[in-house]
C-alpha cells in the first residue's frame, strides 16, 4: 500500500535537509506495508508504542496529546493498598448514607442540597483521607485541600463519623443563621476550624490551587518556612474546567515544574444541567489540554470489571469503540438494561459483537452501570500514588464516574440529578441493602431518614481516627496558630510623609510606592513584604525594587539582562521578592490570597501589596475578592492611575469611575480614597496595626485594604495636627476659608466643600474662586473613606435598634459645620452619595458618571461637571436655593467660566 502523496501535508521537517533519504524511504515503506498487511489500526497502535518508547528514551519529539481511552495504569502495575480495604468500604458506606441523609433531611426546610456529586466522588475523597492527605498536627503545614463545593455532605458526613460534628450541626446544613449551622459549601469565615479554602464559584478552586503550590516554593525558596513536604490537591468537576480560571494557570505550574501539585477532576461527565460534551469526549479532551501544558496526565477510567473485557480485545476493537462512543451516549448505556448495550454498543462492530457472545448480561451491566476507575480505591490509590511520584511537572488525574452512584437508577446518570435534593425512604433501604449497612426498617421513624452511626468506639471509628493520626490529623482542618504580633516599623517611615513635598509635585501613587520601599528595608518586617503586580510596574514607578528585592523565578536568571549595565537593570533571583506575574490579575489576585492568609496556612504571618490599574482590579476580578474576603485574607489591594480623569489619554477602557463602588459592597474589605501623602501613611500605618499588630477590641484583623491612587504629580501639603482619627474613621476638616488666608467677610455665605482622593485639588481651587470672585467662604473636608464613614453610620443605626444611643462619626465631625455640604469625587456620583441620609445639612454631590473619554485631564474633568469652575457653579446653585446668594450668580457664574 502506498501513502497517496497528495494526501501528505506539508510539516516543519519540509524545512529540515535530509541527510539520508534512502533511509527515511524505508522507514515509510514499513509503515506502508503494516498498514497494507495488518490495517491502519495495528499501524496507528505501533506508531503509539514507538513514540512512546522515543520519549522514555529521552529523545527530543513532540508528546502525543490524547491516549487510549484506558487506564493509564494497567492492572498489573498497580500496587498494593496499605490498608484494610474492607474496612475502607464500610467507613465510605457511613459517610454516602449520612451525607444523602442529611440533604434529604434539610429538605424539608427548602434549603436544598447536592447528593449527587458527592456520590459520585466518594472514593476520590475516603482514599485520599486514608492513605495520602497530610494533616497539620504532623511536621510542616501539611497538604493543602481544595475540595469541590458540591461535594461538601460529604466532607461533613465523614466529620460526623469522627466526632467533630453532631447530629444536631448535619440537621443544620445550609441553615446558619441560629449559629450552629453548616455552610452550604466550604467557607472558611463560616467554619473556620474545618474549611481552608473557599472554593464556589467554580473556577476560581483551580487557579487558586496552582498560585497555592506556586507560593509554597516562594516562602521555601525565601527561607521563610520550608514547605517541600507540604502537597496541594485540588478536587475539580470536569464541568467546571470551562471556567477560563480553571485553566488559565495551567501553563505557568508546569514552566516552574510544581510537582508539588495535583488536579483531580472527577469526569462524571455531567454538568449542571447534561452532559459535559454531549457529541465528544471531555476526558480526551481535557488531556490534550494538559498534556499540551506540560502536565503529568494520569487516567482511572475503568474498574475492575473491564479487565476481562480488555484482555479479550486482542484486535484492539474495544478501545477503538470506547474511543468514539460520545459522552451522552456513555451516560445513556448507564440507564439502559444489557440488550439495549448489546445492540448499541457491541454490535456496532463484528469483533464486539462475537466478543459480547461471551459475556453474561449481568457482566455487561456491572461493567457499564458500576466499574468506573473513579468508583474503587484500589484505582484510585494507585493513581495517587503515581503522582506523588511523579518528578518535574504537575500532575492531573482524570477518574470516571458516574454522578449518582449508589443512589439508585433514579439518580444515576440522569440530566436532572444535580437538582434532585432527597432520596425517598425506598429509594434509602434500597441504598441500604447495597451498602450493606446494619440499619433497621424500624429506624425510619414518621418517615425521616435516619443518620447512621456505627458508635464511637467502633472498628471503623477507631480506624478512621488511626489513619487520620498517622497522617497528622484531621483533615480537612484551618489552623491559626497564635502568632506574635509584627512589631511596628520604625516611625520615621511613615513621618517622613507628613511634612509635605514641599515645591516638588508628587503622585499618590508614587508616594505609595516610596513607602513601601521604605517598608520592605525594615530590619524586622521587611522580609515579610509580598510585592504583587500584573507587568505594570514601570507605570507604577516601582522598577526601582527590581534590583533591590528581585523579582521570584524558580530558575533565577539564565540570561543576562538587556539592561545589566543600568541602576534599576531587571533582576530575576531564586530568591527574588517580587511577585511580576504578567499580564494576569487573575493570577495576581491568587497570588494575592495565597499570600494573604499564610499566617492561617502556614503560620507565617506575610504582608502582600498588589498594585494594579485599579479599573482592571475590582471590575475585572472583584469575583477573586470575595473569595479574599470569604478565606479571611489580609493585605493591600492598591488601585493605581485610579479615577476617571486623571489617566485619559488612555480612554473609556481604563477610566475608573467605580470601583470604590464595587469595593464598598465587599464587607471584607476597607476602601479608601486618599488625597495626600500624608494619609497614605497614615492608613497603611493603621492598617499593619489592625492586620498584624495589636488589634484594638471589637476590631476583626481578617480585613483588607483598597486604596486608590493617582499619577497625577500634584502638591503634596504638611500635615495639619490633629487628624489621625479623622483620616482612618474617613473624613477631617483640612482647612477653613479663614486658615486658608481667604478672609471672607463676616457675614459671607458659607458652604461645606468635601472631597475626596484627586478631587481635592480641584476643590480648593474652587474654595479660592469662591472666595476671591463670589464672596462666599468654604471650608475644605478631606473624605479619606465614603464607605467607612457610611459603615460606621449603619452601625450606629444598628446600635439604636438595640437601645444603645450613637451617634454616627459623620454626623458629628460635621456638626455646628455651617452651611450646605457639597461632596465631589472622581467617581461616580453613588460613592459620595453613600453617606448623605447621615448628614444634616443640606446635601449635594458631583461626580464622573457615565463612559471615560480620551481627552485632557482639564477637558474630562469639564466634561463631567467635577472641575473647580463646575464646582463653584454648584456650590451657588446650593446657597441660592437657601436664598444666601442670588439667583442670578448661578447664570453668571455659568457665563464666564462658559459652562
Amino acid at each position: 500500500m502506498t501513502t497517496d502523496p497528495k494526501a501528505i501535508q506539508p510539516s516543519e521537517l519540509d524545512q529540515l535537509p535530509d541527510r539520508d533519504p534512502e533511509e527515511t524511504a524505508e522507514w515509510q515503506a514499513s509503515l506502508d506495508a503494516v498498514t497494507q498487511a495488518a490495517g491502519p489500526h495495528r499501524a496507528a497502535y505501533l506508531m503509539r508504542r514507538t513514540l512512546e518508547r522515543a520519549e522514555g528514551a529521552g529523545l527530543a519529539l513532540p508528546k502525543l496529546l490524547e491516549t487510549d481511552y484506558v487506564n493509564s495504569i494497567p492492572t498489573a502495575d498497580e500496587p498494593t493498598v496499605d490498608g484494610d480495604e474492607a474496612m475502607e468500604q464500610r467507613i465510605t458506606a457511613w459517610n454516602r448514607w449520612n451525607a444523602a441523609a442529611m440533604v434529604t433531611r434539610g429538605s424539608k426546610y427548602g434549603v436544598g442540597g447536592h447528593i449527587a456529586t458527592f456520590a459520585s466522588a466518594a472514593w476520590l475523597y475516603e482514599t485520599g483521607f486514608n492513605h495520602f492527605f497530610k494533616g497539620k498536627e504532623g511536621d510542616g503545614s501539611g497538604d493543602q485541600l481544595y475540595i469541590q463545593g458540591h461535594a461538601s455532605p460529604g466532607i461533613y458526613a465523614r466529620a460526623f463519623l469522627d466526632g467533630r460534628l453532631n447530629e444536631e450541626q448535619l440537621d443544620n446544613f445550609r441553615r446558619e443563621a441560629g449559629g450552629n449551622g453548616l455552610p452550604s459549601y466550604p467557607h472558611p469565615r463560616r467554619l473556620p476550624w474545618l474549611w481552608e479554602f473557599p472554593t464556589v464559584s467554580m473556577g476560581l478552586g483551580p487557579i487558586s490551587a496552582i498560585y497555592q503550590a506556586r507560593f509554597n516554593r516562594y516562602l521555601t525558596s525565601r527561607g521563610i518556612k520550608d514547605l517541600t513536604n507540604s502537597h496541594v490537591w485540588a478536587f475539580l468537576g470536569d464541568g467546571e474546567m470551562d471556567e477560563p480560571e480553571s485553566t488559565t494557570a495551567l501553563t505557568l505550574a508546569s514552566r516552574e515544574g510544581l510537582d508539588n501539585l495535583t488536579f483531580v477532576i472527577n469526569c462524571n461527565l455531567q454538568r449542571l444541567d447534561g452532559p459535559v460534551r454531549a457529541n465528544f469526549k471531555i476526558v480526551q479532551e481535557l488531556e490534550a489540554q494538559f498534556r499540551g501544558a506540560g502536565w503529568n496526565v494520569i487516567k482511572s477510567l475503568w474498574g475492575t470489571a473491564w479487565d476481562e473485557l480488555f484482555q479479550l480485545d486482542t484486535t484492539g476493537a474495544l478501545v477503538r469503540r470506547l474511543r468514539e462512543v460520545p459522552d451522552a451516549q456513555v451516560q445513556t448505556y448507564q440507564t439502559r438494561d444489557a440488550a439495549y448495550i448489546r445492540e448499541d454498543f457491541f454490535n456496532k462492530d463484528p469483533q464486539l459483537a462475537e466478543m459480547a457472545k461471551l459475556l453474561s448480561d449481568d457482566k455487561i451491566l456491572d461493567c457499564f452501570h458500576f466499574s468506573r476507575g473513579g468508583h474503587e480505591s484500589r484505582k484510585v490509590y494507585a493513581a495517587y500514588r503515581a503522582a506523588l511520584a511523579h518528578k518535574g511537572a504537575p500532575t492531573v488525574i482524570l477518574a470516571q464516574t458516574v454522578k449518582g452512584h449508589t443512589l439508585g437508577r433514579g439518580f444515576a446518570s440522569k440530566n436532572a440529578n444535580h437538582q434532585m435534593k432527597k432520596l425517598s425512604v425506598d429509594e434509602f433501604k434500597d441504598m441500604r441493602d447495597l451498602l450493606g449497612l446494619p440499619i433497621a426498617d424500624s429506624a425510619f421513624v414518621d418517615g425521616v431518614v435516619p443518620y447512621g452511626h456505627p458508635g464511637a468506639d467502633s472498628p471503623e471509628v477507631r480506624y478512621l481516627q488511626e489513619r487520620r493520626a498517622a497522617l497528622g490529623g484531621p483533615a480537612p482542618a484551618r489552623r491559626v496558630h497564635p502568632l506574635a504580633p509584627l512589631p511596628a516599623p520604625a516611625d520615621k517611615a511613615f513621618a517622613s510623609f507628613d511634612k509635605g513635598s514641599g515645591s516638588q509635585n508628587v503622585a499618590t501613587t508614587m508616594a505609595f510606592v516610596r513607602l513601601v520601599k521604605d517598608l520592605v528595608r525594615d530590619k524586622e518586617t521587611g522580609k515579610r513584604w509580598v510585592p504583587i503586580v500584573p507587568d505594570e510596574a514601570r507605570t507604577f514607578g516601582m522598577e526601582s525594587l527590581f534590583p533591590s528585592l528581585g523579582i521570584y523565578s524558580p530558575k533565577g536568571q539564565t540570561y543576562e539582562p538587556v539592561d545589566r549595565d543600568q541602576l534599576m537593570y531587571y533582576k530575576e533571583a531564586k530568591n527574588g521578592q517580587i511577585l511580576n506575574e504578567g499580564i494576569t490579575e487573575a493570577g495576581s489576585m491568587a497570588d494575592f490570597i495565597a499570600a494573604s492568609t499564610a499566617y492561617a496556612t502556614h503560620g507565617e504571618a506575610m504582608i502582600p501589596f498588589y498594585i494594579f490599574y485599579s479599573m482592571f482590579g475590582w471590575q475585572r476580578t472583584a469575583d477573586q475578592m470575595w473569595q479574599l474576603g470569604d478565606q479571611l485574607g489580609r493585605g493591600f489591594l492598591v488601585g493605581a492611575t485610579a479615577g476617571r480623569t486623571t489617566l485619559t489619554g488612555e480612554g473609556l477602557q481604563h477610566a475608573d469611575g467605580h470601583s470604590p463602588a464595587i469595593a464598598a459592597t465587599n464587607p471584607a474589605a476597607l476602601s479608601y480614597d486618599p488625597a495626600f501623602a500624608y494619609e497614605i501613611a497614615a492608613i497603611v500605618k493603621d492598617g499593619l496595626r489592625r492586620m498584624y499588630g495589636e488589634a484594638a477590641p471589637g476590631e476583626d484583623p481578617n480585613v483588607f485594604y483598597y486604596l486608590t491612587v493617582y499619577n497625577e504629580p500634584m502638591p503634596q501639603p504638611a500635615k495639619p495636627s490633629g487628624v489621625d482619627e479623622g483620616i482612618i474613621k474617613g473624613l477631617y476638616r483640612f482647612n477653613t476659608a479663614e486658615t486658608a488666608g481667604l478672609t471672607p467677610a463676616a457675614n459671607a455665605p458659607r458652604i461645606q466643600l468635601l472631597g475626596s482622593g484627586t478631587a481635592i485639588h480641584w476643590t480648593l481651587k474652587a474654595q479660592r474662586l469662591l472666595a476671591e470672585e463670589w464672596g462666599v467662604a468654604a471650608d475644605v473636608w478631606s473624605a479619606t473613606s465614603w464607605t467607612e464613614l457610611r459603615r460606621d453610620a449603619m452601625d450606629a443605626d444598628a446600635a439604636l435598634l438595640r437601645g444603645e444611643d450613637r451617634v454616627p462619626y459623620v454626623r458629628r465631625a460635621l456638626q455646628g459645620a455651617e452651611g450646605p455640604v457639597l461632596a465631589v469625587s472622581d467617581y461616580m456620583r453613588q460613592v459620595p452619595d453613600q453617606i448623605a441620609q447621615w448628614v444634616e445639612q443640606d446635601y449635594s454631590s458631583l461626580g464622573a458618571d457615565g463612559f471615560g473619554l480620551s481627552d485632557t485631564r482639564d477637558a474630562a474633568r469639564r466634561h463631567f461637571g467635577v472641575d473647580a469652575e463646575s464646582i463653584v457653579v454648584a456650590a451657588l446653585a446650593q446657597l441660592a436655593r437657601r436664598g444666601e446668594v442670588k439667583a442670578t450668580a448661578v447664570k453668571e457664574a455659568r457665563e464666564r467660566y462658559g459652562l
